[in-house]
Order: C-alpha cells, then sequence, then structure tokens
C-alpha cells in the first residue's frame, strides 16, 4: 500500500492534519518491537521482515478481518513493563508531529495494555496520560486521549474503564470508546455505562457500521447518544438511516485503508467514503492503525484524492471538519479552527 513517488505526498504532508481515530495498539513501530523483544526475551522472527509479515499487512496478504486481526495476536506480545508502554505512547504522538498532525485523538485499550503482564488498570491509564502529555508538550502538538472498551468483554471492565477515565479528565483523557466486534456482540450491556460516562462529561465515541449493518449506527445514534462514529461506512446500506445521520451532524471517522485491508471495501476504488460526501454526512479521514496499515495520514490524504478522486478543496475541508469534530473544549476548538482555515486558505 505504501507508495515510493515521494513528490507527490509531499503536497499532503505540507497539509496541517487533524486526526481523530488512531489507536495506540496499532501504532507500534518496528523498530521499537526489536528493542523489545531483545530486552524482554519476546520470541520474534530473525528478521525485520519477517517480523513486518506478523505485524503489519503485506500487499500480497488475503484482505480480511481475520488477518487483519491476527497481526494484534502478536502485537500484544509487547506490552511488558511500563517503560515499554511509556515508549510506545511517546512514539505514537512523535510519529503523528512528524506528519504535520496539529491535533491528535489518541484511543488506547487499558485492558488490552494491563493483559499481557498483569499491569493494573489504573497504572496503565497514568502511563499513557503521562507519556502523551510530555510528548505533547515538548512536540507542540495538541493531544487528546479516548480510552476504548470492547463489546467482546465483560461489562464490569468497561465500567472499571469508565470511571477511571472519568477520574483523569482534568489530565487529557477526553473521551470513551466502545470497539470490538459489533457483528457479534450487541451494545446493550453497555447503555448504562457510557450513558453515566457521558454524565460524567467524557465524550464518546462508537465503532458501528464497519462489520456491522447501518443499524449499528441507528444505534449507535438513538440509543448510545454518539457524538462520533468509527468507519461507519456500511451506512449507505440505509438511505432512512444515511437521512438521520445527515440530520444529527455526526462525523464519521472514516479509514480507507484499514476497510479495504480488513475486507469491509473490496478495493480502494469502491470505497463509499465518495458517496458518504455526496449524501452530505460528515466526514474526516483518519488512519486507524498506521503501522499496521503501513501508512501515514498523509498517505491516506492521498488515496483519498487520487484513488477515490475526492477533489483536493475537499479533503481541505474535511480538515475544518475534524477540528470541528473534535473533543477540545469549545473555547480552544474556536481557536483552533480559525488557525487551520487561515492556513488552509478557506
Amino acid at each position: 500500500m505504501l507508495r515510493d513517488e515521494t513528490a507527490p505526498l509531499n503536497k499532503y504532508f505540507a497539509l496541517p492534519k487533524v486526526e481523530l481515530h488512531r489507536h495506540l495498539e496499532g501504532s507500534l513501530r518496528l523498530t521499537t518491537m526489536v528493542d523489545i523483544a531483545n530486552q524482554h526475551g519476546v520470541t520474534v522472527p530473525d528478521s525485520m521482515f519477517n517480523l513486518s509479515g506478523l505485524v503489519q499487512v503485506q500487499d500480497q496478504d488475503p484482505m480480511t478481518f481475520t488477518n487483519f486481526l491476527d497481526k494484534f495476536k502478536t502485537l500484544r506480545l509487547f506490552y511488558k513493563s511500563p517503560d515499554v508502554i511509556h515508549r510506545v505512547t511517546r512514539e505514537a504522538v512523535e510519529d503523528a508531529a512528524k506528519d504535520n498532525i496539529r491535533y491528535l485523538e489518541l484511543r488506547f485499550t487499558p485492558v488490552a495494555l494491563s493483559r499481557a503482564e498483569g499491569f493494573p488498570l489504573h497504572d496503565v491509564m497514568d502511563w499513557v496520560i503521562t507519556s502523551a502529555q510530555e510528548a505533547a508538550k515538548k512536540l507542540k502538538i495538541k493531544v487528546g486521549l479516548i480510552a476504548s472498551v470492547n463489546r467482546h468483554e465483560s461489562a464490569d471492565l468497561a465500567e472499571q474503564v469508565a470511571w477511571l477515565a472519568a477520574e483523569h479528565m482534568k489530565d487529557g483523557l477526553v473521551g470513551i470508546d466502545l470497539a470490538g466486534n459489533e457483528a457479534e456482540f450487541k451494545s446493550d450491556p453497555f447503555h448504562g455505562i457510557l450513558k453515566e460516562a457521558k454524565q460524567a462529561g467524557l465524550h464518546l465515541t462508537i465503532h458501528a457500521g464497519e462489520w456491522g449493518p447501518a443499524d449499528n449506527v441507528r444505534d449507535a445514534l438513538e440509543n448510545l447518544g454518539a457524538e462520533r462514529i468509527g468507519h461507519g461506512v456500511r451506512v449507505m446500506e440505509d438511505e432512512s438511516i444515511v437521512a438521520l445521520a445527515k440530520e444529527s451532524g455526526v462525523a464519521f471517522e472514516v479509514c480507507v485503508t484499514s476497510n479495504y485491508q480488513s475486507g469491509v471495501v473490496k478495493s480502494l476504488p469502491e470505497h463509499p467514503l465518495p458517496r458518504m460526501i455526496a449524501a452530505g454526512l460528515n466526514v474526516t479521514v483518519n488512519t486507524d492503525d498506521p503501522s499496521v496499515s503501513r501508512i501515514t495520514l498523509s498517505h491516506e490524504y492521498q488515496h483519498v484524492c487520487e484513488d477515490l478522486k475526492v477533489p483536493f478543496d475537499t479533503l481541505k475541508q474535511s480538515v475544518i471538519k475534524a477540528a470541528q469534530a473534535s473533543f477540545l473544549n469549545e473555547a480552544e476548538k474556536a481557536k483552533f479552527v480559525e488557525s487551520l482555515k487561515q492556513e488552509l486558505n478557506l
């Protein structure tokens, strides 16, 4: 998926960017994984190329949900110490800053990070927050953190994460995300927990309409009070839900390459993002798991314009829409949006 032509990419790299949907667990550098393996005795292949095959989608791989998720089975082996979690968080912010991202909302799954070595959830959350804050300050990038919980795990775990997230709102933890296998697991067990999280002041984004049907987008809007929809591309299968989403103004966190690599769409040119824009939906462009997909947000912008034929000015407008849909406080958001408009000549 990575392109060799750097000159065309420079046009997209130069744009100031906003990323609303990036998973920490899908952002680990290959070189860092080799270092962790050497320091902690993790058994990995003896070459970077072979390790890449285990943790990154390759061009020759089957573009399926199963293959995509298999990469995370290997990635979960690497969360071996507090220092590792500090490092991968810091590097995720560094990599965003290198790609001219001005505001990053980085979501992380405390349960996944804690499970490898049995770390307490509150410690994991503290480590991620501390490193993200330090890196953001050093690199002069804005970072908001989103705590993610999975549908296939217990509501009790989700409740623990939600309460810990609420306690850390003052530390830059801005929202909570419901992710995981939406095809086989309903959102019902989490309704009360997410409602309480919103009442506590946390923002809410829901993975819906990626692997599950369009009706999951309706559920996220009507029953969960979602402010944003993660992916949501299958919304186009139901005109009534498209109308509902348009009326609500909810922002869709679309991840084009991820949707292709995980088999949600059969090819890049078939991605529904242009149809979503044409239907008047509020669309933003994101990476999902940049290391797993071997992309940057600049690459994603390039795919959107050159493979999906979205006009460059429309892409620029999507950067503003992403800033407007961010979980920044209203005063900071207004200032940030205005600065982006000036820079983008909009």
